[in-house]
């Protein structure tokens, strides 16, 4: 994955007002994984990606930088 999805990240958990412990505790994963990822320093696997998005109510296309938050495609 690019930088676009640790800056997606941070961007909406700013933006629902949530913490990465938060986030971390729904996915059951800590909140050091969670701030691993929006430093793109490590990448979730496949089910936490999709948790993520379900749970922050995005595509993951979009965490990922595939689309726009409109769910039109990135060029």
């Amino acid at each position: 994955m690019s930088k676009i999805f640790g800056e997606r990240l941070r961007q909406i958990r700013r933006e629902n007002c949530l913490t990465q412990s938060q986030i971390g505790e729904f996915l059951s994963v800590s909140k050091m994984t969670i701030s691993a990822w929006e430093t793109n320093k490590q990448e979730p696997c496949i089910e936490d990606l999709r948790k993520l998005a379900r749970f922050l109510d995005v595509t993951s296309d979009y965490l990922i930088g595939l689309e726009c938050y409109d769910g039109t495609r990135e060029i």
